[in-house]
């Protein structure tokens, strides 16, 4: 084979690995990390890491991108998943990420967070994860609220809401209107979620209770984001119920 044939051979490889990764508006960046198109601008992160309990499982988050200005919400669970996601969404979208949303303190939130904070990236959490970062010496988000805080991020509207406890005392739900998407996080599961996972941090007298709240808040959603697993709709909510009624009568 002369080297212009190989030349050839090895770029056709490689525009059918790109076609392959990016199947059904899915795009495979590493075998950790992956995108998938929600809405025009909306798009899900999915990272993948190992637990010696769980084996390996994956964590939700979402990238809001408006001409040329990214917005995370909820970090991969590392700074080294966090640095390969910004830069990818730097060098392929052409878009700086500048504000971070963190669901509530675990690493699963906020596990980039230094990263982001080194790169100037303006951080928000409930103030309840504040302390709880400052009280573990955890990195501290850099902007706080308390019940509720809405912005408009280019044109895009973002509305942070504290209902209650649930997977942890401090988590928020994240709403985008105009797409009629929730970022429920680890307040809510999945349809595939068989019990309510890791108890360690819960409130599960209040989570029930939460979630309806949610339930009442957003009536028209459309896409509801759990923390772990498929995304759904409404019946997340009514799922994430059942199951802590379920956990309340064993």
């Amino acid at each position: 084979m002369n080297n212009k044939s190989y030349i050839l051979l090895i770029i056709g490889i490689i525009a059918i690995t790109f076609c392959k990764a990016q199947t059904g508006d899915r795009i495979v960046i590493n075998n950790d990390i992956q995108l998938v198109r929600l809405q025009d601008s909306v798009f899900l992160h999915i990272t993948f890491d190992e637990d010696e309990n769980f084996g390996r499982f994956s964590s939700n988050g979402l990238i809001i991108i408006r001409n040329g200005h990214a917005l995370m919400i909820d970090t991969p669970m590392d700074n080294e998943k966090t640095q390969k996601l910004t830069t990818y969404i730097q060098d392929s979208f052409g878009a700086k990420l500048e504000k971070l949303i963190s669901g509530h303190y675990h690493n699963d939130c906020l596990g980039g967070l230094a990263y982001l904070q080194s790169i100037g990236v303006e951080s928000i959490a409930n103030s309840m994860t504040i302390a709880k970062c400052k009280e573990l010496g955890l990195p501290v988000p850099s902007t706080a609220f308390t019940d509720s805080l809405r912005f408009d991020f280019y044109g895009e509207p973002i509305e942070c809401r504290y209902f209650g406890a649930g997977h942890s005392f401090d988590n928020i739900t994240v709403w985008l209107p105009h797409e009629k998407i929730l970022f429920g996080g680890c307040l809510v599961k999945s349809a595939n979620s068989r019990n309510l996972g890791n108890l360690s941090d819960a409130v599960v007298e209040d989570w029930d209770t939460t979630a309806k709240q949610v339930m009442l808040q957003y009536p028209d959603v459309k896409i509801v984001v759990p923390g772990h697993g498929p995304v759904g709709g409404s019946e997340l909510l009514s799922h994430t119920i059942g199951l802590v009624v379920t956990e309340k009568n064993n």
